[in-house]
């Protein structure tokens, strides 16, 4: 429990998509300090002795749990919530896996693969992978969002302009997050954490593990937002940068093939490389590997990047 929180919500108030017609967890005032108790992004379908076939019983109606929704008083369409992230309670476990159809390389890698990790809640030291790698932790919400002003029942795989799946690593302890406000109250919720993920997020999983989330909500009346934006309280890499990165490119006409090129070359380094089946080495990428658009304005063709940190094997 949080002992300077104003709220906490624990995870059986837990919700699966956005409905602005969802009944609040909780009413707060701006400026509230809430604790979220959260859960991963299975709903806990995938515990610490669960193996590759638990992938294929897996229920995608009820993966991606968020936990609230809560009304914020006084927020208005318009608005913006302003959310303060100050600290994350990780749990010590988590997962990654390759679902069938799903991920940047999903005409690869059509057979289903688990990897279980266990880490230090407490000192954060990078997770064993494997034999030899080690991957840096840095803990942050992947899905933060308020509700839509559309009616009804809206999936929650999808990023919104109001925020939700927007898998962003950089959403972490110290960070302000700016959220567009659609309708009465905000009705804001947040889970889908990660202790890791690279930018791309390229295999759809980072290491989903269960953890409370402690952040302040408060609004900017009449920002006018259109669309998310945040402020980080410092650089954002340093866990990544010390011994600097692997590159690959792809490069054409086209983002998304470029952006499969640079990954799938990547694959093919890492696997050749450290002796990693090829979907140990996708998954691998997906932690702790990051996209970039390097390039995007000498036409006819961009450069993408994907850029891997050394320190995971050094």
């Amino acid at each position: 429990m949080c002992n300077n929180c104003d709220y906490t919500i624990h995870g059986r108030h837990h919700h699966f998509g956005w409905d602005n017609s969802f009944v609040p967890a909780e009413r707060v005032a701006p400026g509230s300090t809430i604790e979220f108790q959260c859960l991963d992004s299975s709903g806990g379908q995938l515990k610490a002795d669960s193996t590759v076939g638990d992938i294929a019983k897996l229920d995608f109606a009820t993966i991606n749990p968020v936990t609230g929704p809560i009304f914020v008083e006084g927020a208005e369409p318009g608005d913006a919530l302003k959310v303060t992230i100050e600290m994350f309670k990780p749990s010590g476990f988590g997962w990654t896996a390759n679902i069938p159809g799903f991920g940047l390389l999903a005409d690869d890698f059509m057979e289903p693969a688990l990897n279980i990790w266990k880490y230090d809640a407490a000192s954060l030291e990078p997770a064993l992978f494997g034999k030899n790698a080690r991957v840096p932790l840095k803990p942050f919400a992947g899905t933060i969002g308020n509700a839509p002003a559309e009616m009804g029942h809206h999936s929650v795989v999808p990023p919104r302009r109001v925020g939700g799946n927007l898998d962003i690593r950089d959403l972490a302890a110290g960070t302000t997050l700016y959220l567009p406000v659609e309708v009465a109250g905000a009705l804001f919720s947040v889970g889908d954490t990660h202790a890791a993920q690279g930018d791309g997020e390229v295999c759809g999983t980072a290491i989903e593990s269960p953890m409370d989330v402690v952040l302040k909500l408060d609004l900017v009346k009449d920002a006018r937002l259109k669309t998310p934006r945040f402020t980080t309280p410092g650089p954002v890499t340093r866990h990544l940068d010390a011994k600097g990165y692997e590159v690959t490119t792809g490069i054409g006409p086209d983002l998304m093939t470029g952006a499969k090129e640079a990954v799938a070359q990547m694959v093919d380094l890492l696997a050749g490389r450290y002796k990693l089946d090829p979907v140990e080495a996708y998954m691998l990428a997906s932690v702790c590997g990051d996209l970039r658009i390097s390039e995007i304005v000498d036409m006819p063709n961009w450069v993408v990047s994907f850029y891997f940190p050394r320190c995971v094997f050094e």
